[in-house]
């Protein structure tokens, strides 16, 4: 057996018990009942355990650095190697007993946010907090950083990325949308009251899988649910879970999470089946992750093309609450500008500042500069500063998001840089397809996700993120592309 052989049967056992560990964490968002969480932390540990057993093997360490000398391989196996000797070396730098015990305090701060958010109660959740802060602190000193310990985390969702770039973003955030929402506010906004009217949940069920089909997302090789916190897993290719969840009162609720999940479950199916357990079948990072899932809700989702094609089979399902709305007006209501607390349902311009708020405080928690249990007060006070919003609840404040309870630091940054990689790659994919809006507003997805799949998905790490952009685009990540997006949206939406 070839010595590469050896290395993608090594691979691909390990990822056999990485993709195990996610079944029983989809399980636990699913199906798991309360009793059995105890159970079910002492099973990832163990799993996580064994996974970084086999990760940091020295007998994989000795393979990967025969094979990154060998001049034969060709340029995806070159690739792979050098992927995995670069995670082999972080690895080594963790113990196994900090790999469990994390494995322990992200289960443990997980169960703690479930009830401090249901008892709209920050402090059930603070200690397994605090406790995970603590650990992501040490983590970044195991790992090890030139400028920056947030650099450290960041590099696991964005290979690469800095903290000082990501500063300069924000800043154009800041200073370029900040000042376009400002002129927004000023005009008359736009009607919305109907996608808050009752919505039954089956037929709101019924036509999210419909759009799911259109995307082209394969239900042979996936399935939706519910759940608190929608989101995506894969367990590879040909297994690529979402889920949703569904207000009635609320129409948004239900569609959104749908789309953008639906962009995430794509990028996963269209990964090469054959590059199992390597670089090469995983995403490239969580920034192009997000291009995929934002640009089918945003640039895609929430245009009107999009609702051109739909509109009249999501009229004919709820006639009674949207007879007397046309299409122009739905398209309007749900790109309705608004200050509002809670990310997941903020319009694709305001979102941006709720990804600020939180970039702020993970770099301030990591820096050392403030405390969990600070976070309220720090979360309230910035949410007024930046969206001018009173926070009514710890559920609606800090409590929001899951990403925390999981130990993803490092992670929110990569929500803005999706949506701008997203217009960068929206605007080239309509040099490339002639009439593709047109195919859209024909329900015609199909020419979209073609091209998504031959210039994004089909090469898993292959390239880096800025690279790939390079690649499709000639050009590295520009904020100016998302302003230009937004404006020619907006301008026609509110007139300016």
């Amino acid at each position: 057996m070839s010595l590469y052989k050896q290395y993608t049967e090594k691979m691909r056992k390990i990822a056999d018990v990485h993709y195990s560990m996610a079944v029983l964490g989809w399980d636990r968002e699913i199906y798991l009942p309360k009793k059995g969480a105890k159970l079910r932390t002492q099973q990832v540990a163990t799993l996580a355990g064994i996974a970084h057993e086999m990760a940091t093997a020295a007998d994989l360490g000795e393979l990967l650095e025969k094979l990154s000398a060998d001049d034969t391989l060709d340029e995806w196996q070159k690739c792979n190697v050098a992927k995995t000797l670069k995670s082999y070396k972080r690895q080594q730098l963790y113990t196994k007993e900090f790999v469990i015990e994390n494995s322990n305090a992200v289960s443990a701060a997980y169960e703690a946010w479930m009830q401090a958010r249901k008892n709209n109660d920050f402090s059930l959740y603070e200690p397994a907090l605090s406790r995970l802060v603590a650990l992501k602190r040490q983590e970044c000193e195991f790992l090890g950083y030139e400028d920056h310990p947030y650099d450290a985390l960041l590099d696991q969702y964005e290979p690469d990325a800095k903290t000082a770039d990501l500063n300069v973003l924000f800043a154009d955030v800041r200073r370029q949308l900040v000042d376009y929402v400002k002129q927004i506010g000023e005009k008359e906004n736009v009607k919305d009251g109907w996608m808050f009217e009752h919505f039954d949940k089956d037929k709101q069920w019924q036509f999210g899988l419909d759009m799911l089909a259109q995307m082209g997302y394969d239900f042979d090789g996936g399935r939706q649910d519910i759940s608190a916190h929608p989101f995506t897993t894969s367990f590879g290719a040909e297994d690529v879970r979402v889920t949703t969840r569904i207000d009635e009162n609320n129409f948004s609720e239900m569609f959104w999470s749908c789309i953008h999940e639906g962009g995430h479950a794509l990028y996963e199916q269209g990964l090469k089946v054959e590059n199992y357990g390597l670089p090469t079948g995983e995403a490239i990072s969580m920034g192009i992750h997000e291009s995929q899932s934002r640009l089918w809700e945003n640039n895609v989702g929430r245009s009107l093309p999009y609702w051109k094609a739909n509109y009249a089979a999501l009229q004919e399902m709820f006639p009674e609450n949207l007879k007397d709305v046309s299409v122009v007006d739905f398209y309007k209501s749900m790109n309705k500008v608004k200050n509002s607390l809670i990310r997941t349902n903020a319009d694709e311009l305001t979102y941006h500042f709720h990804i600020s708020v939180r970039f702020e405080i993970e770099k301030a928690l990591i820096e050392g500069k403030i405390e969990v249990k600070d976070l309220p007060e720090i979360w309230n006070k910035r949410y007024k500063e930046y969206l001018d919003i009173d926070v009514p609840s710890d559920a609606q404040g800090v409590l929001q998001d899951i990403h925390w309870s999981h130990g993803s630091f490092g992670y929110f940054p990569t929500y803005s840089l999706g949506s701008f990689y997203a217009a960068q790659f929206y605007m080239q994919a309509k040099k490339d397809i002639d009439g593709l809006e047109q195919e859209i507003e024909k329900g015609n997805m199909m020419p979209l996700l073609d091209w998504l799949r031959e210039n994004v998905h089909q090469y898993g790490k292959l390239y880096s993120a800025e690279d790939l952009c390079k690649k499709i685009t000639g050009e590295p990540l520009k904020f100016q592309y998302f302003m230009d997006y937004a404006k020619e949206k907006y301008n026609f939406i509110y007139d300016l």
